[in-house]
């Protein structure tokens, strides 16, 4: 019989958040039109970043669609997004790429738009689970449940974490729940 710590980590399960979530991100992708696989113009392509944006926001979160006409505010969350990726000078980098062709052209920035919100808004969900899941418990369930998770997931995680008593995994364990998906991506990633 699965324990309550099996039955929660099924329900965070990559195929339950991910995966479902970069589907709606592929058909955002898809029906999103692209006129041409360059962009030249830095206000054109900043009004293609914020619309994008909009377009993904709503094919993910299933919202009604709406048409991107503040770009000041849909451009923003785009390029903090992409500053993950490209650092600092995001904006300037991915332009330089939809410019130039390079790395994908504008479609691999997009791309990497796409990827970047599916890890915020997976891992959003996955947080608000285990946040409501750890809270969920009593002390003794609280006490118990990283030594469980050790004997089950513990030859997964790094060494420095399971060493001695586990301290630091116990310490933290609802950030090692949040991971917990994320590792199994990586595990399955390998065994490609």
């Amino acid at each position: 019989m699965p324990s309550k710590l099996d039955r929660f980590l099924d329900s965070i399960d990559p195929t339950r958040n991910y995966n479902q979530i970069w589907a709606e991100a592929n058909a955002g992708m898809n029906s999103f039109p692209i006129n041409s696989p360059t962009e030249t113009d830095w206000g054109e392509f900043n009004k293609l970043l914020a619309r994008f944006f909009c377009h993904m926001e709503n094919v993910i979160l299933h919202l009604n669609p709406t048409m991107a006409t503040d770009y000041g505010i849909h451009g923003g969350r785009c390029r903090h997004l992409l500053k993950k990726a490209y650092g600092d000078q995001a904006d300037k980098a991915a332009f330089e790429m939809a410019r130039t062709g390079t790395e994908g052209g504008l479609y691999g920035v997009l791309k990497t738009v796409a990827q970047l919100m599916v890890e915020e808004y997976a891992g959003n969900e996955i947080r608000a689970r285990v946040g409501a899941f750890w809270n969920s418990l009593s002390l003794d369930e609280k006490l118990e449940m990283p030594t469980e998770y050790i004997k089950k997931h513990g030859h997964l995680l790094p060494s420095e974490l399971t060493e001695g008593s586990a301290a630091r995994l116990r310490m933290n364990f609802p950030r090692v729940l949040e991971e917990h998906p994320r590792l199994l991506m990586n595990i399955q990633r390998v065994g490609r």
